[in-house]
């Protein structure tokens, strides 16, 4: 069975304390951790990935842990920044790239984000593709125009091997934030067909099957079953319903009793 990726990112949130009472919350509500064809993660802040990483491994919690951005560069001149290299070394596994907010404050390129890509695979770690789309390009109906470009650039130059490495989350910038409408089931589900065909399209369909589509916006526990049953969604990237740990909980345990138990 192919896993089903449920996670969140905390963005600029969570001090050490706080970081450490969700672990904590965490432990308490899944003390088994989750089922095997689950696969949570949590990308919190800079500053919680060493001891957030240390608290889920000495607890047997099956979550990856990852950052929230990283520079291209192994080392340098490049004041306040991270490299995959270093990100390595704190336990995280993941890193999540190319986020709207960063693309539209930072003015990071596709072309840039693809030099982190490679840079990331080099380190030994996965590459979480954040891409999406504009409202006004909704309502010039050019998204999947948009997200498969925004994809296929993130993507140039990978080998079939690197690719089955990274992970796809399409979050339309529309859905994104306190006040996002989320995406409908269907409207995210004829994405994401687009970008599986694209991905067979690059690289071959036994390749082109196998990596990871998540959807972010606005998921909540009362849509992600929804947003699951379309075809081409493997996972859910949950923004504030999950920055409670007790809503997290509350997600996986849902998606698991309706997806895996229902299913035996």
């Amino acid at each position: 069975m192919t896993p089903i990726w449920l996670g969140t990112s905390w963005k600029m949130n969570k001090p050490l304390s706080q970081a450490m009472a969700w672990c904590e919350t965490l432990a308490a509500r899944m003390p088994e951790g989750c089922h095997p064809a689950i696969q949570p993660f949590v990308i919190p802040p800079f500053t919680a990935i060493q001891p957030v990483s240390h608290f889920l491994q000495t607890h047997q919690l099956p979550l990856l842990t990852g950052a929230q951005n990283m520079h291209e560069a192994d080392q340098g001149a490049w004041t306040g920044e991270i490299s995959a290299a270093m990100l390595a070394e704190t336990g995280a596994m993941l890193v999540e790239l190319g986020h709207s907010e960063r693309r539209a404050a930072f003015n990071e390129s596709d072309a840039a984000i693809n030099r982190k890509v490679h840079s990331a695979l080099g380190h030994g770690l996965r590459p979480l593709i954040c891409i999406g789309d504009s409202a006004e390009e909704k309502r010039w109906q050019v998204s999947r125009e948009s997200v498969v470009r925004q994809m296929k650039i993130a993507l140039y130059g990978l080998s079939h091997q690197q690719a089955l490495r990274t992970l796809i989350a399409y979050e339309p910038v529309w859905a994104i934030g306190e006040h996002g409408t989320p995406a409908s089931p269907q409207e995210a589900g004829v994405i994401h067909q687009a970008l599986r065909q694209a991905l067979c399209e690059l690289f071959g369909h036994e390749t082109g099957t196998r990596i990871p589509l998540l959807y972010g916006g606005s998921v909540t526990l009362q849509n992600a079953v929804e947003l699951l049953r379309q075809q081409e969604i493997n996972g859910l990237f949950i923004g504030r319903a999950a920055w409670d740990a007790q809503g997290y909980c509350d997600i996986v345990q849902r998606v698991t009793q309706e997806f895996i138990l229902q299913a035996q």
